[in-house]
């Protein structure tokens, strides 16, 4: 079977078997072109819950099919591979948390989106890395403790000067491979394109950025500016898309070694064996987590509007 041939099959079995499938924006280009709705990770789950389909697949990570089935527990949720977790997200758990949480008293904790279901059970309002600095400059409390991506709870911090912001040691594997000095090197080499990076990385390289932001405001940002180049700061899949998107235009990976190990572990095959056989692993959470994680989802679509 090719590529073409497995694709068409997909997209036939899904329609029959009742099928929604979500693909994040890390994933390869042959998963994006059978997928439904493709994006980051939050946005795919508000997706999957207003979908008319029973059976949903997330082509990504374990905490973003928890978040589907989170917003979506009446519904059958999928994840395409079952080892493909997020080191970030494993950094802190319900015992660390609740450790920490002994420790700032007077602190609201603020967890990053991408944090396990157990964990979001704990905490007091999530945030995506596009609405962060939008919805902790709505929190009332002055104290912030930001879970568990330093780097995007440090950039949030530079921008809200008010808050008094108590930041975890944790971060992305991925972002953190990007270097200063590489940001020195390719813009030497490509002098006149914009750098754009994620804020998951390193303080001093998001510093050196014409723009930060979510994955998504990222490839934004890219089709709506009128320069033509861009050395891009995030998971190397987005070049591949966004030469795909704009052949008129030029990307420059800033890194080749900001590669996630774990969205590669998807593969179209992996893909089509599910929605053939509804084959691959159901994620099941309890209803009390459910009900606990879901609060500070809820919280921030309160303060986000």
């Amino acid at each position: 079977m090719t590529v073409r041939q497995m694709q068409d099959e997909i997209i036939r079995l899904k329609k029959e078997k009742d099928f929604c499938i979500l693909a994040h924006a890390y994933q390869s280009q042959d998963i994006w072109d059978v997928a439904d709705f493709i994006g980051d990770s939050f946005e795919l789950s508000r997706k999957a819950a207003s979908a008319s389909q029973q059976n949903v697949l997330m082509c990504g990570v374990r905490f973003m099919a928890e978040t589907v089935k989170i917003l979506s527990p009446q519904k059958n949720v999928y994840i395409s591979s079952p080892d493909a977790g997020c080191p970030m997200a494993d950094q802190i758990d319900k015992d660390i948390l609740s450790q920490l949480k002994t420790m700032y008293p007077d602190y609201t904790v603020v967890a990053y989106i991408n944090t396990t279901a157990d964990t979001k059970t704990l905490c007091d309002v999530c945030v995506t890395s596009s609405s962060a600095v939008k919805i902790v400059s709505r929190i009332e409390n002055k104290n912030i403790l930001f879970i568990p991506d330093s780097n995007l709870g440090a950039w949030c911090r530079d921008q809200l000067p008010d808050k008094n912001f108590k930041l975890i040691s944790g971060g992305c594997p991925t972002h953190l491979r990007i270097s200063l000095r590489e940001v020195e090197r390719v813009k030497a080499l490509h002098p006149n394109a914009l750098v754009l990076v994620h804020p998951e990385c390193l303080p001093e390289v998001t510093a050196k950025a014409d723009y930060a932001g979510s994955t998504t405001g990222i490839m934004k940002f890219a089709a709506q500016s009128d320069a033509s180049e861009f050395i891009i700061g995030t998971e190397n899949s987005i070049v591949e898309h966004l030469k795909f998107a704009h052949p008129e235009k030029q990307f420059y990976p800033l890194s080749k070694d900001c590669v996630c190990h774990n969205m590669k572990l998807t593969t179209l095959a992996d893909v089509y064996d599910i929605v053939k056989n509804a084959s691959g692993e159901e994620i099941i959470l309890s209803d009390e987590t459910i009900a606990a994680a879901k609060k500070p989802i809820d919280e921030m679509l309160r303060l986000g509007e």
